[in-house]
C-alpha cells in the first residue's frame, strides 16, 4: 500500500491496525480527555483537523459536533479503512499525507489533534511549521503523548524507550509556548488476551514479555500530557 512522502513509520498500527483497534477501544475507558480537551477549546461547530488520523477511530466522535473534520494520515491503507469508516459522515473527509506538509490551506483550520502520531517532541519541527500555516488565528492545536514521568505505564515506557527523557520532551513543548495538562486515564481492556496483544505491539519481544511477566489483571494506570496551544 502505499505512504506519502515523508511518512514516519509507526512500529504499531502499520503493521497491527486490528490489535491498535483493541488498544483505541481500551484507552481512556472513564472519558477523561474529550471534556479536557473542550474545556480549553471546543470545536463544535468548528474545522477540526486530525493528523496521523490512523483508521480514522476519533473522526466520529469530532464529526459528531464538528461543522467539517479533515483525517491526515500517510499510509494508504489505515486512510481508505477511515473513508470506510466515516462514507456516512457527509462532514468528514480523509486525505492522505503528512504532518510536515498538510494537504490543507493556509489558515484553514480551528483545532489540530494529534494522538500518539508525529507530534513526540524533538525532531517535528517541520510539522509545527506547518501548523503555523494551516491553523487560523483564534485557532487551538492539541497534542496528546504519553507521560514518562509517573504511572504505571510511564515506567514502562521510560524504561523501554530510555532516549524519550520527560523532561527534555517538556522543555521542547514549553519553550515553544505549549501548555501541559497532566491527565490520569487508564488502559481497560476486554480480556487478559487483548491486553497481551497491545503490549506486544508497544514494545518489543524482550520489555513486553518482562511488562506481561510483573503486571496482572486486565487494567493500567496510565498518564499523558494533553497539550496545547492557542495560535
Amino acid at each position: 500500500m502505499s505512504v506519502a512522502d515523508g511518512g514516519i513509520p509507526s512500529p504499531n498500527i502499520w503493521h497491527h491496525p486490528k490489535v491498535y483497534e483493541i488498544e483505541n477501544r481500551a484507552v481512556d475507558p472513564d472519558g477523561v480527555i474529550e471534556p479536557a480537551m473542550r474545556s480549553i477549546r471546543d470545536w463544535a461547530g468548528a474545522t477540526v483537523l486530525d493528523v496521523g488520523c490512523g483508521t480514522g477511530f476519533h473522526l466520529p466522535r469530532f464529526a459528531a459536533t464538528a461543522s467539517r473534520v479533515i483525517g491526515v494520515e500517510p499510509h494508504g491503507g489505515l486512510a481508505e479503512t477511515a473513508r470506510r469508516r466515516t462514507r456516512a459522515l457527509t462532514n468528514v473527509e480523509v486525505r492522505q499525507g503528512t504532518a510536515q506538509r498538510l494537504p490543507v490551506p493556509d489558515a484553514s483550520i480551528d483545532v489540530m489533534h494529534a494522538r500518539w502520531a508525529y507530534f513526540f517532541g524533538p525532531g517535528c519541527e517541520p510539522g509545527l511549521a506547518e501548523l503555523d500555516r494551516v491553523m487560523r488565528r483564534g485557532g487551538t492545536a492539541f497534542v496528546i503523548d504519553n507521560d514518562g514521568s509517573r504511572s504505571t505505564f510511564g515506567r514502562w515506557f521510560s524504561e523501554s524507550y530510555p532516549k524519550i527523557e520527560a523532561p527534555v520532551v517538556e522543555q521542547f513543548w514549553t519553550a515553544r509556548g505549549w501548555h501541559r495538562t497532566r491527565l490520569d486515564m487508564g488502559w481497560r481492556f476486554e480480556s487478559r488476551a487483548d491486553f497481551e496483544a497491545v503490549v506486544r505491539i508497544e514494545f518489543t519481544p524482550a520489555d513486553a514479555d518482562r511488562i506481561i511477566g510483573s503486571h496482572s489483571g486486565t487494567e493500567v494506570d496510565y498518564a499523558i500530557n494533553l497539550w496545547s496551544r492557542s495560535f
